[in-house]
């Protein structure tokens, strides 16, 4: 079995390259969400072009979980199951949704087996004014370290729907298996100047 950190709250990263500072631009003349925007809209730097979201190929499935932030969704991209996430546009705490966003962008470029690996993003929700923008992950599964640690994640769902846990009450060894895996991703992420800001049992998934 494979831990894999959920990067749902990372710190804008130490380098200055990243996202934390995006480009804005002037909205063209587009209808995202059915109608002519004048505003000024945010777009993905151009170091990011590479994961543009293709909209046609994204299929939503069922919802996976919520949370202050926004909702993740199980879906397919060109015919691959990925996860989706929505960040919500916070009427409270607007720059601090706006923030976890672009945050997260900051592994978007990184590649290892222990860190979900981001597909595309997007600023911009066809349909929806509600969200901040979208990011597609890499699908790793709905059971996480808290199921197995609370013996909770046989009891979600079922095989067909994504939701059920299969694994079982956590062992010495599948503790030490998994403590390694988690070290081995926060090892890596530090390399890269990038610090997690909310590592808990329900951000690590067992796959």
């Amino acid at each position: 079995p494979l831990s894999r950190l959920l990067h749902l709250e990372f710190s804008p990263s130490v380098n200055a390259r990243p996202c934390s500072s995006p480009l804005v631009c002037p909205a063209k003349e587009e209808k995202f969400f059915g109608v002519g925007s004048t505003s000024r809209i945010r777009r993905l730097p151009p170091h990011l072009a590479w994961c543009s979201i293709d909209w046609d190929q994204l299929c939503l499935l069922n919802l996976l979980g919520s949370g202050g932030f926004g909702s993740v969704y199980k879906a397919t991209y060109h015919g691959a199951t990925v996860a989706v996430k929505q960040v919500n546009r916070c009427s409270k705490n607007h720059l601090a949704s706006r923030q976890s966003f672009w945050a997260e962008l900051n592994v978007a470029r990184l590649d290892h087996n222990n860190v979900v690996h981001i597909v595309a993003a997007s600023t911009c929700t066809p349909a929806s004014q509600d969200s901040l923008g979208t990011i597609i992950m890499e699908y790793a599964g709905n059971c996480t370290l808290h199921h197995v640690i609370y013996g909770t994640g046989y009891l979600t769902g079922n095989s067909n729907d994504g939701l059920k846990c299969d694994h079982g009450f956590l062992s010495t060894a599948q503790a030490i298996i998994y403590s390694c895996d988690i070290v081995a991703g926060l090892m890596f992420l530090h390399s890269q100047l990038i610090v997690h800001l909310d590592l808990k049992p329900a951000n690590i998934f067992i796959t």
